[in-house]
């Protein structure tokens, strides 16, 4: 009898294991099918060079370096614009900025007077991704429009941690130093600028000593809260933007100074946000994805960043003021390795992370991104072919391979002055990264082939009503 029992006993285990086979398979099924997590984290201001991966001699940046070694390190990645509202609105909606107002050739960015903001029919990644299914979530400096309506809750993003516009807004003049004093030796309190947990303010002044280590919590935090279900982080540092505040721990380490250590502890923060993929056993399903929003911000010395071999900075058409740092990482996905020739930019982040999610993209808009999901997946060739450089609303060069066409050149903030070109400046940017050899004269070729670009884009996108300006 005991014997029939044990026997029974047997069958019963067997046969509740095989039970749970289908709900195993289903659950592996599942976790297949569950689309990617996305990570961008876009730094302000921070340029082309300053990173050791890209060739700076004094800033130390291991995690990212560990990144680029792991992932693709893109050389010839584009910000959409040269400051920061238009490069902002161009990443988050796929689109120039020039079609949906958020630039201007008066006010470059918004300010806290402005009353306008990213229209809410345009349509943003997180908008997209959410219907999907995702977690969304803004950390960091925004600069869409600070009124409510426009805030990143309004915008596709299920949470918000973070400072409305730029650090160096809402100045107080009672209690800052006139001119530039006050950037060389900054204090908190010369900057009233608030801090909003969703649409409440709940630090005025935001106490930018510890902003990016406490934006750096709030991005762990989301990411270990929604590691059940797929998510996308966009984590905006304000920083290196001036004013440059860094954190205890990182004040005086780096050689390059008090810009290093703002960029060594905005490193840092990276290294702990890959630290806690792995832990939650996320790495291989996450693309994490490093850039900035434009150049340095070269007009500061030494509070200002590098664009190192590249021509000028922020607030420019030259190569300094858009060509920016990229990293693209994914453990097991994304192949090792430099893409030196692949034109790729902030444009096309909208359409190649909807195609990885499955997502679909807004039906009759016009986007300006270009899927490179290839690129990412099999170091393919880009999908871009062009890259329109706007000034404000306004067009100024194009570059189409290796050659770029300057027809019309102006300075950063207080010069050189604006200037045309007839017949416009070629520069082979392969061999002249820094653009000081014009050699229209040797290609008139391309000189014509450009120009017809040039026309035919000036002539088929019409600026917008300008939120800028409202």
């Amino acid at each position: 009898m005991r014997s029939l029992t044990r026997i029974a006993s047997a069958m019963l285990v067997v046969a509740s294991t095989l039970a749970l086979f289908p709900a195993v398979s289903r659950a592996a099924d599942d976790e297949a099918d569950r689309p990617p997590n996305f990570v961008i984290v876009f730094a302000d201001d921070l340029g082309y060079g300053d990173l050791s991966a890209y060739g700076h001699p004094t800033i130390r940046t291991p995690h990212l370096d560990r990144m680029a070694r792991e992932g693709i390190r893109l050389t010839q990645f584009y910000s959409a614009a040269p400051v920061c509202t238009p490069s902002r609105a161009a990443l988050l909606t796929g689109r120039l900025p020039v079609r949906n107002g958020m630039c201007s050739d008066r006010r470059r960015v918004l300010f806290p007077d402005s009353k306008g903001g990213l229209p809410a029919e345009e349509r943003t990644i997180a908008e997209a991704l959410r219907e999907r299914g995702y977690a969304t979530a803004c950390v960091g400096k925004w600069h869409l429009g600070h009124r409510p309506e426009f805030l990143p809750t309004r915008q596709g993003f299920d949470r918000y941690f973070g400072i409305p516009y730029s650090n160096d807004m809402d100045r107080d003049p009672s209690k800052a130093p006139q001119g530039r004093a006050a950037f060389r030796d900054p204090k908190p309190e010369y900057w009233n600028v608030p801090l909003l947990s969703g649409e409440k303010e709940i630090e005025r002044p935001a106490d930018q000593r510890t902003i990016t280590s406490r934006y750096t919590e709030e991005a762990v935090r989301f990411i270990r809260e929604s590691r059940d279900r797929p998510f996308f982080l966009y984590l905006a540092h304000n920083l290196p933007h001036v004013p440059l505040f860094a954190g205890e721990e990182f004040r005086g380490r780096s050689a390059r100074g008090l810009y290093g250590d703002v960029i060594e502890e905005i490193d840092h923060g990276v290294g702990k946000i890959l630290d806690t993929l792995r832990e939650e056993g996320l790495a291989e399903r996450t693309f994490v994805i490093f850039t900035s929003d434009n150049g340095p911000w070269l007009t500061f010395a030494d509070h200002g960043g590098s664009a190192g071999l590249l021509r000028a900075g922020k607030g420019t058409t030259w190569e300094g003021g858009v060509r920016v740092p990229c990293i693209v990482w994914r453990p097991g996905t994304v192949p090792a390795g430099v893409i030196h020739h692949g034109l790729a930019s902030t444009l096309d982040l909208f359409p190649t992370l909807v195609r990885l999610a499955g997502a679909s993209l807004p039906s009759g808009v016009e986007l300006d991104g270009v899927d490179q999901s290839r690129m990412l997946l099999t170091a393919a060739e880009s999908a871009r072919e062009v890259v329109w450089y706007y000034r404000g609303t306004q067009l100024y060069a194009v570059r189409k391979g290796p050659f770029k066409a300057h027809f019309i050149t102006e300075g950063s903030y207080g010069g050189p002055a604006r200037k045309e070109h007839d017949p416009p400046l070629l520069y082979h940017l392969e061999h002249d990264p820094s653009e000081a050899y014009d050699v229209a004269a040797s290609h008139p070729d391309v000189v014509a082939e450009l120009k017809g670009l040039f026309d035919r884009q000036r002539e088929a996108v019409k600026p917008a009503a300008s939120q800028l300006e409202l």
